[in-house]
This record gives C-alpha cells, sequence and structure tokens, in this order.
C-alpha cells in the first residue's frame, strides 16, 4: 500500500512509519519541514501545510491517508490562545486533509484520523462504548466533536473514514514518563482522590490498531483505542509503584493541582471508562490487554 501519513513524525507516527515499512508499504509523511528529514526507498517526506508546498503535485496514487496531526495537549496551561491552537491545529490539518482528497486524481480507499476518548466528556460512575452518540459538554469534548464531524466530511468523497479514539498513550514517551518521575523520586501516590478512571493503551496496540483500521474494510466510524481494563488512576499507581518496586504514598492534592495547571488540571482530575467494544466486535487481539504486562514491557526494558 501506499500511505500518507501528517504529524508522523511525532511519538505514534514515527513507530507508525517503522512497522508500515517493516510490511512493505510505501510511507508518504506530510511534513512542514521535509529538507530537516532524509527519504529512504520507503519513506518520503513530502512538504504540508505552508503556502509554498503542493503536496498534491508531489504524492503518488494514495491507497490511505493516517491524521495524526494537532497541537500537544500537555504543553503549557489552557489558556484562550492555547485552546484556540487545540482546537484550530487539529480541524485545520484535518481540512487540509480533506482538500488533499479533493485534489488527487485518485481517491484513497480510507482516512484513519486520530480523534480522543474526550468525545465522551468526564464521569466516575459511567462506562462508554462507541454506541454513546452524545458527547460531553468540556472543553476536549468539544474539541473531538468539531474535529471528528471534519473528518466525516470524506466519506461524501467515498472514503472509508475512521475515528480512532486514543486513550492515554503508554510508552517510552507521551504522558507515562512524567507519571513516573515521583515514584523515582520515592513520592509517588494517587492524583486527587485516586478514583478517576483512566482509559489507558500501550502505544504497541495504538500502532496495531491503526494497522487493523487501514486494513479491515468492515472498521468504520468510530473506534475506542484503549485497553479492555480501564483503571482508576490509585489503581494505575499502585501498579507503577510495584512494577518499579517503589512506595505509593503520597497523595498529589486537586486543589494545588488546580492552582499550578489551571483548566489543563481535567487531564489528571477527571476520566472516563471506555470500552473498547467495536475493535473487539471486529476482530482485535490486543498485545497488552491487561496494565500491568503492559508497564513492565515499557519500564523495565
Amino acid at each position: 500500500m501506499r500511505i500518507a501519513i501528517t504529524g508522523g513524525t511525532g511519538f505514534v507516527g514515527t513507530r507508525l512509519t517503522r512497522q508500515l515499512v517493516s510490511e512493505g508499504n510505501e510511507v508518504y509523511v506530510l511534513t512542514r519541514n521535509p529538507d530537516k528529514h532524509y527519504n529512504t526507498d520507503k519513506v518520503t517526506y513530502v512538504g504540508w501545510l505552508k503556502e509554498e508546498f503542493k503536496p498534491s503535485l508531489q504524492l503518488p496514487a494514495l491507497d490511505a491517508i493516517v491524521n495524526l496531526a494537532g497541537e500537544n495537549l500537555n504543553s503549557g496551561r489552557w489558556t484562550s490562545e492555547k485552546k484556540a491552537q487545540i482546537l484550530n491545529s487539529r480541524v485545520e490539518a484535518t481540512e487540509s486533509v480533506l482538500d488533499l482528497i479533493k485534489e488527487m486524481e485518485h481517491t484513497p480507499d480510507v482516512l484513519v484520523n486520530a480523534s480522543a476518548v474526550g468525545y465522551y466528556g468526564t464521569s466516575r460512575t459511567e462506562s462508554f462504548t462507541e454506541k454513546t452518540t452524545t458527547p460531553g459538554d468540556d472543553f476536549l469534548a468539544e474539541v473531538v466533536r468539531k474535529w471528528e464531524s471534519t473528518a466525516e466530511k470524506a466519506t461524501e468523497y467515498g472514503v472509508r473514514t475512521v475515528y480512532l479514539r486514543f486513550g492515554v498513550i503508554l510508552g517510552e514517551e507521551g504522558a507515562l514518563p512524567k507519571m513516573v518521575i515521583p515514584y523515582k523520586m520515592m513520592a509517588g501516590g494517587p492524583v486527587g482522590n485516586g478514583e478517576q478512571w483512566m482509559s489507558w493503551i500501550h502505544v504497541e496496540d495504538i500502532i496495531g490498531l491503526i494497522d487493523f483500521s487501514l486494513k479491515n474494510k468492515e472498521a468504520s466510524g468510530p473506534l475506542n483505542a484503549t485497553a479492555p481494563n480501564p483503571k482508576r488512576n490509585k489503581d494505575l499507581g499502585k501498579t507503577i509503584a510495584k512494577v518499579l518496586d517503589k512506595p505509593h504514598w503520597l497523595p498529589a492534592p486537586s486543589p494545588a493541582l488546580k492552582i499550578v495547571l489551571g483548566e489543563m488540571s481535567m487531564l489528571l482530575l477527571q476520566g472516563q471508562y471506555v470500552y473498547p467494544q467495536k475493535p473487539l466486535d471486529l476482530g482485535y487481539r490486543f498485545h497488552y490487554p491487561e496494565l500491568e504486562p503492559a508497564l513492565r514491557n515499557i519500564l523495565l526494558k
């Protein structure tokens, strides 16, 4: 297959590129800075999102597009400007993907668009599957709703479209290294009261679900990219402590986090129980369905 990836130089994108190449695919990474990268016989970097770049003229006929582009949620307080960047980066990147689809002579078969479990809003008592069609009412739910509704327009061009609603991705980069720091300093413990759910997923299963969505023609619409065993924050922390052989004892109080992080504190203090019903029904088999083996794989390498 010939596959274009946006966000292909990031944490997930680089791993996905390696996986797709190992399977014999040709990968075209769309980036603002193609000159900073070296092409190989299987990976080509193509300029994108700048006026001087015309990616539709540089790309061959594509079989698929994977859209992973978007501003990092964890980099800085959520000021009004930052929130606008979070929303606009996702919507504008997806609109650019749609423009590319319209401009290309050959329409790709499938678009796999990143999304997030933030769609569901937060709850400590409810559980959510893909059958949940009413989004939450907070900022992240609004972002995801607009993000997905933009991607959905690809279906108007006959493109099978999948929205992978990512949970918290565990890997050598991303959120986990920050979670682990207090434990390595012998000061780990629950965040807030520790009762909030965390719908997590090993990065290997994120790559697996993207690959699965590209190949499985029955996959369309929302798919929850979360392991089938969410954990409460306190249980996540206890498992990190067990794997690292460190204590779990010092709580991070909610008021202090709200003062330090502002609205961004919701990423730590609130959560949702999200179950990947559709991937399981379609036959996807998780590499890491349980938390402790996932953490041991990442933290004890």
